[in-house]
């Protein structure tokens, strides 16, 4: 009698036990495992009611699935809250890049675009020396050549638009070369950034792209804004 009321409830409850775990297994979406713990505990406990008591699952087993189930739940809520940080960044760095239209900013770059009769181009040299300046138009063509001082650090060089022929370049877009070097005729490596007005913004990408004077450029590579006028 002992045994036909042990099997008894075990042949009665197999068929619920394996459509249960298997319809978890199945049904439960990520989102709902996310969202809804107690679902772990009640795959937990219907698997403890229903074990087989001639034959029981070892303790541990059922702790480590547990330990096991809050992992997967932690990072599934760890993975929510990147998105969801992600989401907030994006949206801020395409609010921060729209109040950028119309306003001066300089960029790592060497083109540059020529606003009301001049352009200009900051650059950094490691130490004291002279400069070749050459200067570009869209098409590639030379339009002027030069020579400068240039100091150690940051510093801008501005050109008025008039070329080596004498003429009065209009407005467009123009790229700088500056080979310098040294007392010693030792070359230096000077790096350069572009300054121009912001046209227009693309806040569909990641980071936004910025479009001054023709080129683009990623809101990360700008390194200095100025007030609109007073440049």
């Amino acid at each position: 009698m002992t045994v036909t009321s042990a099997t008894t409830p075990t042949t009665a409850t197999t068929t619920p036990t394996t459509t249960t775990n298997g319809s978890a297994a199945n049904v439960v979406s990520q989102s709902t495992i996310a969202g809804n713990f107690n679902t772990f505990l009640q795959l937990l406990t219907t698997q403890l009611q229903n074990q087989n008591p001639l034959d029981p699952l070892d303790t541990n087993q059922f702790t480590q699935q547990l330990v096991q189930f809050a992992q997967v739940e932690q990072q599934l809520n760890t993975n929510t809250s990147l998105s969801t940080l992600i989401s907030l960044q994006q949206s801020s760095a395409s609010t921060s890049a729209v109040s950028l239209l119309g306003q001066t900013v300089t960029v790592s770059g060497a083109s540059s675009t020529m606003s009301n009769g001049q352009a200009a181009w900051s650059f950094s040299s490691p130490s004291t020396g002279t400069a070749t300046v050459n200067i570009t138009d869209s098409t590639g063509a030379t339009v002027y050549s030069g020579t400068t001082p240039v100091q150690s650090g940051a510093q801008t060089y501005t050109w008025n638009g008039v070329g080596s022929n004498g003429s009065q370049y209009t407005s467009g877009t123009y790229t700088i070369a500056i080979n310098a070097k040294d007392a010693n005729s030792q070359p230096i490596t000077v790096s350069t950034d572009a300054t121009g007005t912001v046209d227009s913004i693309d806040v569909t990408q990641n980071p936004p792209i910025l479009t001054i004077g023709g080129q683009t450029y990623p809101l990360n590579q700008i390194k200095q804004v100025t007030r609109s006028g007073a440049f």
